[in-house]
């Protein structure tokens, strides 16, 4: 694969006090033939995320043609999974619409730095409003995956529905700060919204330098799966984008070097190039993903021309 990068899509201007910077893990959604919904979660002043969208011209996704006003999402109750930022990773219409949205769930610790669960909302107005389907996790901890069960991705295929997932129970010092260990989960469910306690393992780090993965972004393209996903590397301390492709979703064959879009040499993508999700419009497919520091200088696109 060959990328072209087109340039930022969009950084916030500070305009919206639930929205003064950082636009997260952009999700893309066509809402018709000329309309592109990019959901994402933007921070507050106290880096609390809340999400929120960008749409713009499906033709020319660089042409910004409206901003959310208010976040589609408030923080969750106090001592809730999600009470300190709600991150949405897949927007999936279930029926005409109505949409699901999963999303990370944000709580800060005490004694560890964090925890990371899913949780699930739904719209009935084809993603301008959503309430939460519970005020629980629908990935609650387990034994076997007890700090981390977040960065959800899910496809519906027939009747049943089919989700990526990174999960874990350890933590690695790097430098002086604690940080995750999770590898690729996979997990089957016949509403979306039950799912098991404890993942198959699908994808496994290669080395001592990865320490684990970002939100999996998967399309079926003539009966490949294929996965789009961040890998997080000690040496660089930061996310490069990986790719694998599999028959089933489940055995997959990482294939990063032939992904053929990387750091630039300078500039809002020098650092790092995470959260990657791929979308194809009238024969052009789009790349949206953020570069340095989670999103901190908004989020671009790349245009595959080969």
């Amino acid at each position: 694969m060959r990328w072209r990068k087109l340039g930022v899509v969009y950084k916030p201007d500070a305009s919206r006090t639930w929205a003064i910077s950082h636009a997260m893990i952009p999700t893309p959604v066509l809402l018709n033939e000329s309309v592109m919904r990019i959901y994402l979660s933007f921070r507050d002043r106290h880096s609390v995320g809340r999400p929120g969208y960008v749409d713009v011209v499906a033709d020319d996704p660089l042409r910004v043609l409206r901003v959310s006003e208010k976040p589609l999402l408030d923080i969750g109750l106090p001592g809730t999974f999600d009470e300190n930022g709600v991150l949405p990773t897949c927007v999936l219409e279930v029926s005409p619409g109505v949409k699901y949205m999963y999303y990370v769930g944000f709580e800060l610790g005490t004694k560890i730095r964090y925890r990371m669960l899913t949780g699930l909302a739904m719209s009935r107005d084809n993603g301008e409003t959503f309430l939460r389907v519970r005020q629980t996790p629908i990935l609650e901890r387990s034994d076997q995956e007890l700090y981390f069960r977040c960065g959800p991705f899910v496809l519906c295929e027939g009747d049943l529905f089919k989700m990526w997932y990174v999960a874990g129970s350890n933590w690695t010092s790097i430098g002086d700060k604690e940080m995750p260990v999770y590898e690729l989960k996979y997990l089957e469910s016949v509403d979306g919204i039950e799912w098991g306690a404890v993942g198959q393992t699908c994808l496994h780090l290669h080395d001592s330098d990865e320490h684990g993965f970002g939100r999996p972004y998967v399309v079926r393209d003539d009966g490949i799966y294929k996965l789009f996903y961040s890998i997080r590397r000690r040496s660089l301390a930061a996310y490069r984008p990986g790719y694998a492709e599999s028959v089933d979703g489940v055995s997959w064959r990482r294939l990063d070097d032939q992904l053929g879009l990387n750091v630039s040499a300078e500039g809002w993508d020098s650092e790092a190039v995470m959260y990657s999700a791929v979308i194809t419009h009238k024969g052009k497919t789009y790349m949206f993903y953020n570069g340095n520091n989670f999103g901190e200088t908004g989020f671009g696109v790349a245009m595959l021309e080969q």
